[in-house]
């Protein structure tokens, strides 16, 4: 008697497509989320003309602009953002509005003729998070509210206190004023658990060194 084995399982090819990129330090997107942003550069007015002429998305992702990183370095990881809003001002710039759609994977960047920069990109899928644990919602919650008063900051608790957990753990990575190795750890996460996580430790890290300058993440 033979035992024929399995046959093994096909990986799924790969979904990529062609991305316009804005590399901007700092600036986070995630899925679901909304990124306002105002676009005066030429390059990227540029950009934005052409986005609407297609599909409207454009890709966000962080340039790494460490010490040792060449000046054109990229993180690997970004976010597919959609083009919800647009207000075109008279002298060619432009206020908009992205609507986070996926997260990708940089696979190349593409040689072009454009004045702005663009890759070839895996789309990465789409997770649904589970909840939040009582507990980490509570010390997120808790610690938010120390850090935004140690910041100076004016928060509507109220309004915190009514979104739901993902908006509270994305928004909180996309606003809070941490360098961008610490904001690039906050996409990258797996999940909003362990992202939420992730955002009390950076609270507190930065919290005890307010105002130190020098102090990054590495």
């Amino acid at each position: 008697m033979t035992t024929e084995s399995a046959p093994p399982r096909a990986t799924p090819p790969r979904t990529t497509t062609r991305l316009s990129i804005f590399p901007l330090p700092g600036a986070l997107l995630f899925p679901g989320m909304h990124l306002p942003l105002h676009m005066f550069e030429p390059r990227y007015r540029a950009m934005i003309s052409d986005a609407m002429a297609r599909d409207r998305r454009i890709g966000m992702i962080q340039p790494r602009g460490g010490p040792h990183d060449d000046a054109d370095a990229l993180y690997d990881i970004g976010c597919v953002g959609k083009i919800a809003e647009v207000e075109a001002l008279d002298d060619g710039r432009y206020n908009v509005v992205l609507e986070g759609i996926a997260l990708f994977r940089i696979v190349r960047e593409l040689d072009v003729t454009t004045a702005f920069r663009q890759v070839e990109a895996e789309l990465l899928p789409v997770i649904e998070d589970d909840a939040l644990s009582l507990g980490r919602r509570s010390s997120l919650e808790l610690e938010s509210r120390r850090f935004a008063d140690m910041q100076g900051y004016a928060v509507d608790w109220d309004a915190v206190g009514r979104l739901d957990d993902e908006s509270l753990v994305n928004g909180i990575a996309q606003i809070a004023p941490f360098d961008a190795a610490a904001k690039q750890a906050l996409l990258e996460a797996p999940d909003i658990e362990q992202r939420a996580e992730l955002i009390i430790q950076l609270m507190q890290f930065f919290g005890r060194h307010d105002g130190d300058e020098s102090v990054t993440l590495q």
